[in-house]
Parts: C-alpha cells; structure tokens; sequence
C-alpha cells in the first residue's frame, strides 16, 4: 500500500484549511496544482493527515517492540513524532529493548540453577566503539563551544586579518564571535536582520544564507531569505541595505579589491553592488531558474550557476555573457576558480564534477566518481602564482555519498577517497598553507585531513550536523557551524 504525492499534497493542503491557515493553504493549492489532482474531496474524512501520522506511529512502535526473533519487546514509552523520523532514535530504543531482555534472560537463567541460588548481574550498558584511534580525537578542553543562536547555523567565516569568527543562522541574525579575547568566554555581537514593517523594524524572521568578509576585514556582508543584502561593521552597526532583489539571496562574494559585492538570488539573477554607495552597478539576468552561486573571476569579472544547468561568466559593463558553459544535466550546486582564476571548477546534483577553461566551450574535465549529489568544491591554496607554489594544485569535492574527493586536475584524477563520514558532506577547506582538509558532515564531525598522504589527523564530534567548517588565517584554528544552532571553534595548536 502507497500514495501518491499528489495524494499526500491535498491531505497537507485539507491541514491547512482545516487549521485556518486559509491563506497557506490558498498558496499551497496553486503550488501544488491541487484543482488538476483527480482526488474526489469529499470522501477524505476530516483530520485525515493527523490520523495516518498518528497509525504510523503506532506501527513504528510496533515495529520496535517485535524482535528480529519474532518476540515481543515493551516499550514503556510511547515515540514522538520527531522520534519516530529519527533513525537513530529508534535503533537505539531497539538496542536497549534488546539490552533489557537479555539482562532479564540472563538472570532467568542463573535465577533457575541448579542451587537456586540467584545471582546479580550488572547491568548492561551501552558502549559507543569508538572507530578512531584517540591520539586523533581533539580532547573537549581544546574546543569552544559558542551558544546564542536559536535555530540552526548555515554558515561561518574568520575574519581574514583577527580572530573574529561570523556566523549566520536560521533564526535572522548573524553573529561576530571574538575568539582573540581570552578571558574566559568569547563575546558576541548580534546582527538582528530586521525589515519595515508599518514604519517600524521588525524582526525578518528569515534565514541568513551566506556571509563574507571584505579582503582587510573591516566589514561583513550578509545574504538573506528577505531578499536583503546588508553591509555590517566590526562594531556590529550596520553600514548599507542593498535591496534589489526579488526573494531570496542564496550567494554573496567581495571581489579581492573591496569595492564590489556579487550576489546571486532565487530571482534568477546575479547583481553587482558598489560596496560604497550600496548602489545597483548592474544586474544580470540570464539565467533561466534561480542562480544558486556565484564568484569573482578578476575584480570585474565572475560566473554564475543555477538550478537550470547552465554555468555563465559576466563582466561589468558587458550586457551578455562573455561565456556559458553547458554540459550538467541537472542543478549546478557550486562554482570555484581557481587561484589564478584560469580553471572553472562545477559540481552537481548529477553526480559530476565538471572543470571549465575560457579558451573552449566543451569543459577540460568531466569528473565522475561520486555516486550521489556533490554538493560543494574548494580549490587548494596552491600551485605557481600562490604563496605554495611547490605544491600542486588540489581540488577538493564534498558528497552526499558521505565521501570526500581530492583530484588531481592536471592529470584529472582522483588522488584520495576520505571515507570516514558517514552522512552527507556538507563542507571541506583547506588549510592556509595547503597541507590539510577540514571537512564536516551531518554525521556531526569535523575530521582534519593530510592533503599529502589522505590520512585522518584529527578528529571532532559535535552536537549538530555540521554545515560548515572554515579555517583562520593563521590556520590554527577551525570553526564550525551545526544544525542544533551550536558553533564551535577547535584550537590544533600544540595538538
């Protein structure tokens, strides 16, 4: 027995109405094409959606107090409902279920020897095996947990010349944590995303979905769902409001000389903002779908990506695009140049990662190893032009296969698989120096890689499913932002 997403639509659309989100339910009806589903309304009973949620999880409780040998187990509490979605909650309450009845058999059984004298036995507890040798573990005293946000925690950023750390988190603000200050616990400044509403500011009550600091440091430009672009200070006042675009701001980047700010939105367009004046320099719109990423080829010039599959670069002052690349055959997630802004590196939710040059339209190459959606990539800060020129360039990609790739990309090879993930890789950065690869998965650890051998180093587990790890400027540092609305900083000095 199934349904149909068609059918699971009208249940959530007849919620709605039924709950008075009249509203909700008139938008999610013409979303969802409700008047062209073929479902005669009038024999789905009220509180429909409720009433199979509520079978189901009776049945997953069912399911759990029956053991792999057909016996019965008690479960003396009833599953939530987030319960009940959680994997491992439930083989965790099947594992202790087990435990239980074990320990009751077992002392059944000494209960019933031959003396009839019973026995205690301890309690059974439950041990992680810990996979990981423990010299590579980073011990709890070398990390610092930042708690303030109140939802979960997209993204972070070091500030590139102090140890201020950004974040940006569901709950509509950012943060600037001073990591430099070490008496006791590091403060923070909140960066409320507000809107006008009535002539007054209130909270926007949207995500922040990207941050970046200007090359010197002395502001932080923040993207939001509002559709805002913001321009903050160090002091946490806010310099400029850049509101152009129509929705939801997926992608922010300054170019390397400060003045400019590109951004990319749900509109299907990309813009370039003058950082000074807050000012629309030109915005570009030749993407078909929303434009999910973009970045700075030179100060003037950049690419774009979108859910469409086409990859464009622009240049200001130019009124079409000076080149596209197609070849994805589904939505293009994540576009990097690298370091001397020659190559153009793309991944995809078609499990390939593409590398582009401008003096060909068919791309240089096309890797395919992953065997799920790549969701980001990060070039090494090497090669010749680099401050390690000695060492050779590396390109970095993070799956939701729960692996990450490093390639080769003269030869167009992949030279380590990192495999100890065991959920979605949400991010990777490389270190300043080159020599190693923060990742972080929703497995909620941060593991610290060598570029050169591909062996694991150090190792984190948090709270939360990482979103995003990034490395300070000095690189002896790694911070990281969670689901569960942590941040975290990971000190590998003396490590």
């Amino acid at each position: 027995m199934a349904f149909s997403s068609d059918e699971l639509n009208f249940l959530v659309y007849r919620y709605l109405q039924e709950s008075g989100f009249q509203h909700s339910a008139y938008t999610f009806g013409i979303e969802s094409h409700i008047s062209q589903s073929n479902i005669n309304g009038a024999l789905v009973p009220p509180a429909a959606l409720i009433s199979i949620i509520q079978k189901g999880l009776h049945y997953t409780e069912a399911e759990i107090c029956v053991g792999e040998d057909g016996s019965e187990q008690r479960l003396t509490e009833s599953l939530s409902l987030i319960d009940a979605v959680m994997p491992e909650i439930v083989a965790s309450r099947q594992s202790q279920n087990q435990q239980k009845q074990s320990v009751v058999k077992n002392e059944a059984q000494e209960t019933n020897g031959e003396e009839g004298t019973a026995t205690v036995t301890p309690a059974v507890t439950s041990t992680e095996t810990m996979e990981l040798d423990s010299s590579i573990e980073i011990p709890a005293e070398k990390s610092t947990i930042l708690k303030g946000h109140e939802s979960e925690v997209f993204i972070c950023a070091w500030n590139p010349t102090t140890d201020l750390l950004a974040s940006g988190s569901g709950d509509s603000t950012a943060r600037i944590w001073d990591m430099a200050d070490s008496s006791g616990s590091p403060s923070q400044l909140i960066l409320r995303h507000c809107i006008q509403k009535g002539g007054t500011e209130v909270p926007s009550n949207k995500d922040v979905t990207s941050l970046d600091w200007n090359c010197d440091g002395t502001l932080l430009a923040t993207g939001s769902y509002d559709g805002y672009a913001r321009i903050w200070m160090t002091d946490g006042r806010i310099s400029s409001t850049l509101g152009q675009h129509k929705g939801p701001i997926f992608a922010l980047k300054w170019n390397k000389r400060g003045n400019y700010i590109l951004s990319a939105g749900v509109d299907k367009t990309t813009i370039i903002w003058d950082a000074a004046s807050g000012q629309c320099n030109q915005q570009f719109a030749f993407h078909t779908a929303p434009a999910l990423d973009v970045d700075w080829q030179s100060n003037s010039s950049f690419a774009s990506c979108s859910t469409d599959q086409c990859i464009h670069v622009c240049r200001l002052g130019v009124d079409r695009p000076v080149k596209s690349f197609q070849g994805h055959t589904n939505e293009v997630n994540a576009i990097k140049w690298d370091p001397q802004g020659n190559l153009l590196a793309s991944c995809s939710d078609d499990m390939t990662l593409k590398i582009w040059s401008m003096k060909q339209d068919t791309c240089v190459h096309d890797l395919q190893a992953h065997n799920k959606e790549i969701y980001t990539i990060k070039w090494s800060p090497t090669g010749p032009g680099t401050a390690n020129p000695n060492m050779n360039l590396i390109l970095a990609s993070a799956s939701f296969d729960s692996t990450v790739r490093l390639w080769d990309v003269e030869r167009g090879a992949c030279i380590h698989t990192l495999t100890k993930h065991t959920e979605p890789v949400y991010s990777v950065a490389f270190s300043p120096d080159g020599k190693f690869l923060a990742s972080g998965s929703f497995d909620k650890c941060v593991h610290i890689w060598s570029t050169q051998s591909g062996q694991l180093v150090h190792s984190y587990k948090g709270t939360g499913g990482i979103f995003e790890v990034c490395w300070n400027s000095r690189g002896d540092k790694v911070g990281a932002s969670a689901s569960d609305g942590s941040v975290f900083v990971l000190d590998l000095r003396k490590l």
